[in-house]
């Protein structure tokens, strides 16, 4: 049985030229449909036909008031939620966004390769990785860790790369519980070149099937 995903990919600030390939990716992954919109309107409606709803490198104020009570009602009520890469750089005015995602979007370095320190490989979104992911994205800084509310997955190696700001702990990809929902964030995938590696593609699959609550997908 497929289970529906809703991708939102609004921007009101800087939009990622990435974003088709994402939502294209998104779409090859097995056990989900997708719908696709960039219009608020759609998350004025009820959302509960949706296993999660997916914020795709969204940037800005995305939402209107009416879609913001409907987003935090779904996932209070058990409701899915997944935070791609710019989803941290989103709804900056609206308090209740900070607390759902764990952390906001602070700056970034020049795109670069990096590492990535995978922590935790007990988890759909990186049972499936090396301890050491070489990987090259723009390595996102937050303005405050979502350790200690989140269970973090994965972080960035600063040692690595030219340009981080947040010192020896610096998550990268996290999940967390809110409400009776799930919510689950990375912040890689700037480049379209991102969503054509097959470790990043099962990154994402897996990090989305669980905060949908259901098994892993590929």
């Amino acid at each position: 049985m497929t289970s529906r995903l809703l991708v939102f990919t609004r921007t009101t600030d800087y939009r990622h030229d990435s974003i088709p390939a994402a939502v294209d990716a998104l779409r090859s992954l097995d056990g989900f449909g997708v719908d696709h919109t960039e219009d608020p309107a759609v998350l004025e409606a009820p959302l509960d036909a949706y296993a999660a709803v997916v914020f795709l490198s969204t940037s800005g104020e995305v939402l209107t008031p009416a879609g913001r009570a409907r987003l935090a009602a779904y996932v209070g009520a058990g409701g899915g939620f997944a935070g791609v890469h710019a989803a941290a750089c989103t709804e900056y005015t609206w308090p209740y966004y900070g607390e759902l995602l764990g952390a906001r979007f602070a700056r970034h370095p020049a795109y670069q390769p990096g590492r990535v320190l995978v922590e935790d490989r007990d988890h759909p979104a990186t049972r499936h990785l090396p301890a050491v992911w070489e990987f090259t994205d723009e390595w996102y800084d937050f303005r405050t860790s979502p350790r200690g509310s989140a269970r973090v997955l994965a972080a960035a190696d600063e040692s690595s790369y030219e340009g981080g700001g947040m010192g020896g702990d610096h998550p990268l990809v996290w999940c967390r519980e809110q409400g009776a929902g799930r919510v689950f964030y990375t912040a890689l995938g700037h480049a379209a070149e991102a969503y054509r590696d097959p470790d990043f593609r099962a990154h994402l699959g897996g990090g989305i099937a669980w905060a949908a609550g259901l098994p892993d997908v590929r």
